[in-house]
């Protein structure tokens, strides 16, 4: 009797269920079942990180094959630079800390294989431009430390809005542009991945607004945009311990008579680059890397975006005329070198008895095998990872030739267009090593001379005692011969040359000259890859090709050098390469010195000697 109830039941259940599907639309199965597949699709990316001794933890997510992921610098913080991360397949990885942004509250990790050559399963970056209020999103992690087989929650729900700004905690932990969401994340949720419905990474997930006693998600996270992070890749790739951009001037919010409000500079430092480029107290902004300024948040905004030295084009508006009756108010863009956030030199306050400060007891590194790719130095998260970078770069320079026999004079012949000059003149520049003028051994020597000199410009680059406009030469330029006797340099002996000063900047943008006046800055940006250098008197800066091509990579797109951090460098942007004698070398060079254009140069011989 029982048994023939049961069955009735059943029956009567499954029909109803068959009902109830069939008047489900199809569109809603068909919406579920791809997000079901998104999730699948996502999961294996997402990293469940702890500390030593399984203490503390968070989330992240993989982002390339070789083990590279994403997380929060407040994640990474506590659990010093070797950490263990679990992955959806149930194995618990080691992994060491790459780089990190304090500020932007970024850290990148690296997680390291059971067997070599396994390749992980990595999520792909999304445009996270292209997000906007009322969009779906996924977001994975390990709230509350749940995932202890390492399987990542998930959780769903609407992106609220965008463009976001977080104020800091002092100077750190500073969220800007980022995204509001109300996809539920918890504490442990922190640096774990925010997916748009195609499975695309548009954020990592940070901050949530909390219910303070039982710390319970109120409905508010923020997640930092991906395309923030992916201005600061290049340097977390680095080892680096990244910083963010101050413009050197400040900003306020003033309203005219009907109500119109403009941005206007009530501060400015006077060894800023935007006051050289000729920012004035009072001028209006206007825009800021091609995006117009509403207001204060929105430029704090805009700011949080780029590290520090980026040069970045902004357009202003003149409030007086500055020698020029016609200059007041018209539009004016400029590029500027931005500053930094946090403080490079901190000063420590004596002890009243007065003895040193006490020193704060350095964190225990866990012993782990992945302890071996870990170095520490002042100023880098990792420094191993920054030899790991340099050591790349420098074997992509030498795929452009053998430059170590040519020791020799080197003679470059060809015509300069200088800038006030309606036709190009005939110049011919010699670089060698020379007999020393006094005491045993050789100096070396820059030569250039062109027709409208009576005499040759001349520098010897290492040689001690002269006056700060000799290293210069040539009027105007800001120092072209020195950037020459560098690139030399750079090409015969590499980073030998500069011993311990060549280390790995990460990723600057630079800014071609164009033929077409017409072409914004913003339209001319390329990526760099950067090494900063210190020879003798000179600091210099190295960009080289970012290409997929291989014959490209390892090129020197750029060059700038300074005698003074308070001066305009002497730029030297290289174009039109062409082998000679089986070396790659370019053959057109643009020079430039603040906001001028000293002269464009055309190559027509290039002789290399081996040395005697």
């Amino acid at each position: 009797m029982f048994g023939l109830l049961g069955a009735a039941i059943l029956g009567g259940a499954l029909t109803l269920r068959a009902q109830q599907q069939q008047q489900v639309p199809e569109a809603v199965l068909k919406a579920e079942a791809e997000r079901v597949a998104v999730v699948e699709k996502v999961k294996p990316s997402v990293v469940a990180i702890f500390g030593a001794g399984g203490q503390g933890g968070g989330s992240g997510v993989l982002i390339t094959e070789d083990g590279y992921a994403l997380t929060n610098f407040h994640v990474v913080a506590g659990s010093g630079p070797v950490m263990q991360c679990g992955l959806p397949d149930g194995v618990l990885y080691d992994a060491v800390l790459v780089g990190i942004d304090k500020v932007g509250d970024v850290a990148l990790i690296k997680l390291y294989p059971k067997k070599e050559g396994h390749k992980f399963h990595c999520a792909v970056m999304g445009d996270s431009d292209l997000v906007h209020e009322g969009d779906w999103s996924l977001a994975m992690g390990n709230p509350f430390l749940l995932a202890t087989d390492f399987t990542p929650t998930v959780t769903y729900g609407l992106v609220s809005g965008v463009h976001r700004y977080q104020y800091p905690s002092g100077v750190l932990l500073e969220y800007t542009d980022c995204i509001q969401i109300d996809t539920s994340i918890n504490p442990g949720n922190s640096g774990g991945p925010l997916f748009n419905m195609k499975g695309e990474l548009i954020g990592i997930n940070g901050r949530g607004s909390f219910d303070k006693r039982p710390r319970i998600n109120s409905g508010v996270g923020y997640a930092i945009s991906i395309n923030q992070i992916k201005n600061f890749m290049g340097h977390l790739h680095s080892g680096l311990d990244v910083d963010h951009a101050t413009p050197g001037f400040a900003v306020t919010t003033q309203t005219d008579k009907q109500g119109i409000g403009r941005m206007e500079v009530t501060q400015i430092l006077n060894s800023s680059d935007a006051a050289r480029r000729g920012l004035a107290y009072g001028d209006e902004l206007v825009a800021f890397d091609g995006r117009q300024v509403f207001s204060v948040n929105h430029f704090k905004n805009i700011l949080g975006l780029f590290p520090r030295g980026w040069r970045v084009p902004m357009e202003y508006r003149p409030v007086s005329a500055r020698g020029d009756d016609d200059e007041a108010g018209v539009r004016k863009e400029i590029l500027i070198r931005l500053m930094g956030v946090q403080r490079k030199v901190i000063v420590e306050l004596e002890d009243p008895k007065g003895g040193p400060p006490p020193k704060q007891p350095k964190q225990p590194i866990m012993n782990s095998p992945v302890t071996k790719f870990y170095i520490a130095k002042d100023g880098y998260a990792n420094f191993y990872f920054n030899k790991v970078q340099t050591v790349a770069l420098a074997k992509n320079l030498q795929k452009q030739g053998d430059f170590a026999k040519v020791t020799g004079k080197w003679e470059l012949d060809g015509s300069i267009k200088l800038l006030r000059a309606n036709t190009p003149t005939d110049f011919h520049l010699e670089m060698l090593d020379e007999k020393a003028k006094a005491g045993t051994g050789t100096d070396p020597v820059v030569r250039f001379k062109m027709a409208s000199l009576q005499l040759p410009e001349e520098l010897f680059p290492t040689q001690p005692g002269q006056l700060h406009e000799a290293y210069l030469k040539p009027q105007g330029s800001g120092g072209f011969l020195a950037a020459m006797y560098l690139y030399r340099e750079l090409l015969l002996r590499g980073d030998k040359a500069f011993g311990t000063e060549f280390i790995h900047g990460g990723h600057e943008p630079y800014y071609p000259p164009a033929l077409d006046r017409k072409k914004s800055l913003k339209d001319r940006k390329l990526l760099g890859e950067v090494m900063n250098a210190k020879l003798g008197a000179y600091t210099c800066k190295f960009f080289f090709q970012h290409s997929e091509d291989a014959k490209d990579a390892g090129r020197l797109a750029f060059l700038e050098v300074r005698m003074a951090d308070d001066e305009d460098p002497c730029e030297v942007y290289f174009s039109n390469y062409k082998q000679v004698d089986g070396r790659w070398l370019p053959h057109t060079l643009s020079v430039l010195n603040g906001d001028i254009t000293y002269g464009t140069i055309e190559l027509s011989s290039i002789k290399m000697n081996a040395a005697n």
